[in-house]
C-alpha cells in the first residue's frame, strides 16, 4: 500500500514551502480528514521551528478530533504520494473543513485522542516514526490535527504527516 505526505502549506513549486506562524492560543497548523471508506495509519510526523533564540518550548500535539478546524484547503497536488510516485491519488477529503493547513478557526471539539504530544524548543525540530505494526490509526470520517501553542506568537513552523490508507 502506498504512503502519502502532506505539509502545512501549499505544494512547493517555484517557491519553497511557506511557513505558518504560531500563536499564544491553540492553533492547528495541519489537518488531515480521513475518507469515509478508509482508515489512515500514521507512520511519521514532524515539526520544526524557525526561532532564533532559545526560549520556552512550544506545545505540539498530534491528535484525532471529531470536529474540523476551518483551514486553507489543500488541493490534490498538495497531498502527494510519498514512497511510490505512480500511486493513485489519496482518498483523503479535501476542503476548508477537511484537509488543509493554517487554521483560522478551531471549531468546538467534543472528543480527542492523542497520538503524540511534545514540548519542542523554538530553535529545533521533532520527528516521530512509529514502529511497523504499531502506527497510530485514524478511524474513518475523523480529523488528524497538528496543533501548537507558543508562549510568544509569531515563531514560524513547518509540519508534515506521512500516512498509509488502510
Amino acid at each position: 500500500m502506498a504512503l502519502y505526505w502532506a505539509a502545512s502549506g501549499a505544494m512547493a513549486t517555484t517557491a519553497s514551502l511557506a511557513t505558518v506562524g504560531t500563536t499564544t492560543t491553540l492553533k492547528t497548523l495541519l489537518q488531515i480528514a480521513s475518507p469515509s471508506t478508509r482508515m489512515l495509519r500514521v507512520v511519521e510526523w514532524g515539526i520544526s521551528f524557525g526561532g532564533s533564540a532559545a526560549a520556552t518550548p512550544i506545545m505540539c500535539e498530534l491528535i484525532q478530533t471529531d470536529v474540523a478546524a476551518t483551514v486553507t484547503a489543500h488541493v490534490a497536488a498538495g497531498v502527494q504520494p510519498y514512497d511510490d510516485p505512480n500511486a493513485p491519488a489519496s482518498l483523503v477529503t479535501l476542503g476548508t473543513s477537511a484537509t488543509g493547513y493554517n487554521a483560522s478557526a478551531e471549531g468546538t471539539i467534543t472528543a480527542t485522542r492523542t497520538a503524540d504530544a511534545q514540548l519542542v524548543a523554538p530553535t529545533t525540530q521533532y520527528v516521530k516514526q512509529w514502529p511497523l505494526g504499531r502506527e497510530f490509526v485514524l478511524p474513518v470520517s475523523k480529523f488528524l490535527r497538528v496543533r501548537v501553542k507558543a508562549t510568544t506568537a509569531g515563531v514560524e513552523a513547518y509540519t508534515y504527516v506521512v500516512w498509509q490508507e488502510a
